[in-house]
């Protein structure tokens, strides 16, 4: 499968730069696979789509002022640092990162983050510009990331002349009111449209849910850059379930419930369990899982997402659950209406 079918024109000023005023208000495209039928509505209007038959599945990680600024102690040169995950099989205070300007860099250069927190690179990796170092601090490394990290916002959400003030509403609009388990570094943005009120009408009308967790890294949001799909490795992101919602989603399923993944990281996190364990255990695991077109989904029935970028895994990935050509009609009408695109933009539900 070339990577030119998953390819689609997107005007830039659909790119949205910021969040809708209320989260709730974001518009929610509705694509209908019995019927084939698309309709257009607000995120809002999610309370009256799903009831007592269905189960909403949340990632409920949580996203790390990941993007650190320091100084080249040798020579005080400015060094930018963003933090990835970390390095598998390492200890917990060894990271995979991305260093600008990576060619200033060598192993033992240390960068200076501020008095608490020293980086020092031990081995370049594969990837241009990926490091391994070390992490050297005084105290929780989480309560030194908050103090002195920036969001890791997508490079198409521009900010050149930012302010205190659109920092800390970055702080708050980029993470979900759900956010719980520190650990990635960037978004589940089908979240973003949550809001308490709207859980507790779930709820309400009977709409079980339950938490899983996927930190999202760097990887997902890659652009897929060889020419056959089939060649593409996907980047290892740890996930882990709980027993309570193990056991809740294996129930739904035993009783004919309807499975509604909230972006496209709880998809990966159901479907990698049940490939690995034949249905749904409690486990702490990692996923490389490339979902692509003809796959058979498991676990996952329904789905609540974005609009992806072109050639991206994520339009691969719903492509494969809506199909192709439906999701691409709905991406049409979508650029034609003006939707919002992105992290920061609208939203899709396919049912």
């Amino acid at each position: 499968m070339n990577i030119s079918e998953f390819d689609y024109e997107l005007p830039l000023d659909l790119i949205a730069q910021m969040p809708a005023d209320k989260r709730e208000n974001s518009r929610m495209m509705v694509l209908d696979r019995t019927n084939h039928s698309i309709c257009h509505k607000h995120f809002f209007d999610i309370v009256d789509e799903l009831d007592e038959k269905d189960l909403l599945v949340l990632n409920d990680t949580k996203v790390i002022p990941a993007r650190l600024f320091g100084i080249k102690e040798e020579t005080g040169a400015k060094i930018e640092v963003f933090l990835l995950n970390p390095s598998k099989g390492e200890e917990t205070d060894v990271w995979d990162v991305l260093i600008k300007p990576s060619k200033r860099i060598k192993s033992g250069t240390v960068i200076k983050i501020c008095d608490d927190l020293t980086i020092i690179p031990v081995k370049k990796l594969e990837d241009a510009g990926e490091w391994q170092v070390e992490l050297h601090y005084n105290g929780n490394l989480y309560e030194i990331l908050n103090r002195v990290g920036n969001i890791p916002l997508p490079p198409y959400i521009e900010r050149k002349e930012q302010s205190e003030e659109l920092r800390e509403f970055d702080k708050v609009r980029y993470q979900t009111v759900y956010a719980h388990n520190e650990g990635s570094v960037a978004a589940p943005t089908a979240g973003l449209h949550f809001t308490p009120e709207i859980l507790q009408k779930l709820k309400d009308k009977g709409v079980e849910i339950v938490y899983v967790t996927l930190n999202v890294g760097l990887g997902t949001f890659r652009p897929v850059k060889c020419e056959n799909i089939l060649d593409h490795k996907m980047h290892s992101e740890t996930f882990e379930i709980s027993k309570e919602a193990a056991d809740k989603i294996n129930n739904a399923k035993s009783k004919g419930k309807n499975i509604v993944a909230v972006g496209t990281t709880s998809v990966r996190t159901l479907e990698t369990a049940y490939q690995k364990f034949g249905c749904i255990k409690p486990c702490h695991d990692s996923s490389e899982l490339f979902i692509y077109p003809p796959y058979e989904f498991k676990v996952v029935d329904k789905l609540i997402t974005n609009f992806h970028l072109p050639k991206s895994t994520l339009l691969m990935l719903v492509s494969a659950l809506a199909g192709k050509d439906f999701i691409f009609e709905g991406y049409r009408q979508a650029v034609e209406n003006k939707y919002r695109f992105f992290s920061y933009g609208d939203c899709m539900f396919i049912e």
